[in-house]
């Protein structure tokens, strides 16, 4: 028996010192961290702007005369085409005046026949020394006031004609109407205001601010690119969803913004039909929709990137752990460029093929030896 128990108290014993020479060696094994090579990848760049979407063409429509409206011939929030009628007012007492001006003119055109006649007779007395040149001027006179009376009869007849073909409402172009501010039966004039308005819904401007650093920046990036027109832009609506159509820019504002110090900049973009209802077309887009723009460029940069997981920052800026070729880990000041969410660009303090530090960094400090091995999850560039 005390043999037996000697070699279990043995045994033991050899377990017991096994186990803490492990977790001695445990203890002083470097840390194990996962490491992502530094390397250059195509990255879209995007700078987000709040914008305003807006109609390529807006009319307002207003009353060019005074008079009862008596038809309304459109649907509210329909298409309607250019030259269509939408507004008809009331018309008897244009018409009226129009045959007055009629009466008018041929009135004057009858006293400018007699006076030609009157001239002619008075010319030809004058030649066979019959009369006078005092008669003859005279008849010269009469005859060109009656030729001034008759364009001035024509002139208010063309201007009551004008006035007449105003008691129609016609679309200047094609587009969606509004809602009506006026129903029949009430007086319109030009002092009445909007009657209703009609814009052109595809395709659409985006209208947005930028900031005159940026857009010199932009000008000097892409000039050997096609300038401007080597940026793209899209749309992220107010529901956070990016917009499917791209746009391109196609305007930039002649002068400064003086308090903001930025440039209007316009792109034009195409309108999405999302449904038609009751034979109205539901656009996507609406005049004067806020939303964030994307200002991209059309071929993405090559740029030196690493995942945004490793990196971090304190009060002195952003840094990384490099591990260098005897798997010592450096902390490094890094200057970020353009980045994503997941993916950071890298603009000074890496070269391409370092080794940095993507898993584990809780337990890496400078100056440590670490044990590096490929990370798990590497995002791609976007």
């Amino acid at each position: 028996m005390r043999a037996l128990s000697s070699v279990c108290i043995f045994i033991v014993g050899a377990f017991l010192s096994a186990t803490s020479v492990i977790a001695q060696l445990g203890q002083n094994a470097p840390p194990a961290v996962g490491v992502v090579t530094a390397e250059f990848k195509p990255m879209a760049e995007s700078t987000e702007i709040n914008g305003r979407i807006q109609a390529r063409h807006r009319v307002d429509l207003v009353a060019r005369v005074t008079a009862f409206m008596d038809e309304r011939l459109f649907v509210e929030g329909a298409d309607v085409k250019k030259d269509q009628i939408l507004y008809r007012l009331e018309r008897a007492p244009f018409e009226a005046e129009v045959e007055a001006k009629e009466a008018a003119v041929a009135q004057a055109q009858a006293q400018l026949e007699n006076a030609d006649l009157t001239l002619s007779r008075a010319e030809e007395l004058f030649r066979k020394n019959s009369g006078t040149r005092v008669t003859a001027d005279a008849a010269l006179a009469a005859q060109r006031t009656a030729a001034a009376q008759l364009k001035a009869a024509q002139a208010q007849l063309h201007q009551a004609q004008i006035n007449l073909d105003y008691t129609e409402i016609r679309a200047p172009i094609d587009g969606l109407i509004g809602q009506t501010s006026v129903t029949v039966g009430n007086v319109v004039s030009p002092s009445s205001g909007t009657l209703a308005t009609i814009v052109s819904p595809d395709p659409m401007y985006v209208i947005f601010p930028v900031s005159v650093r940026r857009v010199l920046e932009l000008r000097e990036r892409y000039a050997d690119k096609g300038g401007y027109q080597a940026v793209q832009i899209r749309v992220r609506l107010p529901n956070g969803e990016i917009y499917g159509q791209i746009g391109k820019l196609d305007f930039v504002d002649i002068g400064v913004a003086k308090d903001t110090d930025t440039l209007i900049l316009r792109g034009t973009i195409p309108n999405s039909v999302i449904q038609t209802v009751e034979g109205k077309k539901l656009y996507e887009l609406t005049d004067q929709e806020f939303v964030t723009v994307l200002l991209e460029a059309v071929e993405p940069l090559k740029v030196l990137a690493v995942p945004r997981a490793a990196i971090l920052a304190d009060q002195q800026g952003d840094y990384v752990f490099v591990v260098n070729d005897k798997n010592v880990a450096e902390r490094r000041h890094v200057k970020l460029g353009q980045s994503t969410p997941d993916v950071a660009g890298i603009v000074d303090g890496l070269r391409p093929g370092e080794r940095v530090v993507m898993e584990g960094i809780q337990r890496v400090r400078p100056d440590l030896v670490v044990s590096p091995a490929p990370a798990s999850s590497i995002p791609a560039g976007r």
